[in-house]
């Protein structure tokens, strides 16, 4: 696929480029190859899956080969991540995710962004997986409030073939609304767009690079429609200058940005098929899905201080589809030729892996159909997984209801024996349970504000033990355990520390009397109820219509 639109660096960049020639560290009308790899959106998966699919194993293999050939081009390469490098695999959980960076940095990344789920854990955590890193974690728009400083390094400087290139780091002004309050008592995130303008102009009057790439944690939203979430790149790159920016490299909405059309994203896109990127206000946006299922590629064209965009492509990394077959029976088979592992790679990850499975293997109950915990279910509609998570709270706390971020869900439990791994898979972030006692009239207007929370975001809620039609923001038939709420009666409820504390944009109800956080960590608490209740039943916990929206 051939790109014939050039990115237009800023008239000011220009203008230095074409009439500074003595301060140019590349020539003049000739032509420069920058091959741009990205990632984002890691969540864990520093081994492969259970199909043999991904992995940094397979990922440092293609990234090498990929390198071997641009060098024989003279061309150079930039390897970039859009963040959320932490949470959602156990065995990379469990050990603060030092095999994911540390394979990152065998790797050769150059940079990342940092992501909300980069917060997931205590700072103290994130300064730890930094010296796990061999390469620079960036962020212009996160700051200390008792400073009035930067917690990360605004951007990194790259000079390849002489050609200055600035890479800049933004993170969703989300964070501190999805992420656990607990963590954010002296950090503030600055609204990214304007960071981003305000870096710019430093690095045009500074640095004076030739090619400025920003690398993002904010999500790629179809038209800057993004709904209750914060703005994301669409949005940034039609609010700055036009071609100030040659290409985000992105993430956070965990989608392959493909495009079917102007400001309409491909649907179910096939891997190893042509993919599109977007293109807004002169500026090419970018996204590899998730889970290092691809890694982009966008080879461009440096010359005379201007780029453009030859090719673009998502390479798969070993994934495969399920055919099924007249006689029934399926096999899964490559989408494109396989990647074989790099073994220096497996040298250094099989300890981890080891490690990390040896407490996970343990069998702690079994259920008998599928429990549903996916992204694209759990935040749009009710659930069978939250509803045995909401379970084990209210059994712990002896509550009469109970309410949770369906963000909070993570993965899905299949049918057969549940282990310990896919308990913490389920639920990774170590929240804790909690719980309040509040009068009717409180509950309601808890539950109302609660209700306002959209589909297709994080914070959309999973209840039980409530029902009620919520219609233009105020709730009707109002019930607790199936009994219409009685104001002057007292309830108990159960959530998470997360939500308690605001997370996700709920009400903060942890200074209210009656608040009690029980210490007790949510995936323990489900743990003890699968042991406790096994086998479970999925239809005793399957949604019957009990909320909903008009």
């Amino acid at each position: 696929m051939r790109f014939a639109t050039k990115t237009i660096t800023t008239a000011l960049l220009v203008a230095l480029s074409l009439t500074s020639a003595s301060a140019l560290a590349w020539e003049k009308d000739k032509t420069y190859k920058i091959t741009i790899l990205h990632t984002n959106d890691h969540h864990g998966h520093f081994w492969r899956n259970e199909y043999a699919e991904y992995g940094l194993a397979a990922q440092k293999t293609l990234v090498d080969s990929v390198r071997k050939e641009v060098a024989a081009e003279g061309g150079s390469v930039l390897l970039l991540s859009g963040g959320d490098i932490n949470t959602g695999v156990p065995e990379s959980d469990l050990q603060d995710a030092e095999p994911d960076f540390r394979g990152m940095s065998l790797i050769g990344y150059d940079a990342m962004a940092v992501g909300n789920h980069e917060f997931d854990n205590p700072l103290s955590v994130l300064r730890q997986q930094e010296k796990w890193a061999k390469f620079p974690l960036l962020s212009a728009n996160i700051y200390q409030k008792s400073t009035g400083e930067r917690l990360f390094k605004p951007y990194a400087l790259f000079k390849p073939q002489g050609i200055k290139v600035a890479v800049i780091g933004l993170t969703t002004d989300d964070t501190a609304k999805i992420g656990n309050p607990e963590y954010f008592t002296d950090i503030e995130f600055r609204k990214p767009a304007d960071e981003a303008k305000l870096v710019i102009q430093e690095l045009q009057s500074t640095e004076k690079p030739d090619v400025i790439i920003a690398a993002t944690h904010m999500g790629h939203y179809d038209n800057g429609n993004h709904g209750s979430n914060a703005p994301g790149d669409v949005e940034m790159a039609r609010s700055l200058p036009e071609g100030a920016l040659t290409m985000i490299v992105g993430g956070h909405s965990q989608d392959p940005v493909c495009m079917a059309g102007e400001n309409q994203k491909q649907k179910d896109y096939v891997p190893g098929t042509p993919c599109a990127p977007d293109k807004q206000n002169g500026t090419w946006i970018v996204q590899a899905h998730e889970w290092g299922k691809y890694v982009g590629r966008a080879d461009f064209e440096f010359r005379n201080g201007e780029m453009k965009l030859v090719h673009y492509q998502l390479i798969p990394i070993n994934l495969k589809k399920k055919i099924t077959y007249d006689n029934g029976q399926s096999e899964r088979v490559l989408y494109t030729p396989e990647i074989p592992e790099n073994q220096q790679m497996l040298s250094l990850l099989t300890p981890f892996q080891n490690k990390g499975q040896a407490a996970l293997k343990v069998k702690v109950g079994s259920v008998n159909g599928h429990l549903e915990g996916d992204r694209s279910k759990v935040r749009f509609v009710q659930t069978n997984l939250a509803r045995v998570l909401l379970a084990a709270q209210m059994a712990r706390t002896s509550a009469d209801f109970a309410v949770m971020s369906g963000g909070g869900v993570r993965d899905s439990i299949e049918a057969g024996n549940i282990s310990y791994k896919d308990v913490l898979k389920v639920q990774p972030f170590g929240n804790t349970v909690v719980y309040i006692d509040m009068n009717g009239k409180e509950v309601e207007e808890y539950l109302t504000a609660v209700a306002q929370k959209t589909p297709d975001s994080g914070a959309y809620p999973q209840f039980a033990n409530v029902s009620f039609v919520s219609t233009g923001g105020k709730l009707s038939g109002l019930k607790i355990k199936d009994q219409p709420v009685d104001p002057a009666k007292t309830y108990r409820m159960a959530t998470l520390s997360f939500n308690g504390t605001g997370g996700d944009g709920y009400p903060e109800i942890d200074k209210k009397p009656g608040y009690v956080n029980t210490g007790f960590v949510d995936a323990e608490v489900l743990k003890q109820y699968i042991e406790q209740n096994s086998p479970l039943d999925v239809n005793a916990y399957q949604p019957k219509g009990e909320v909903s929206w008009n």
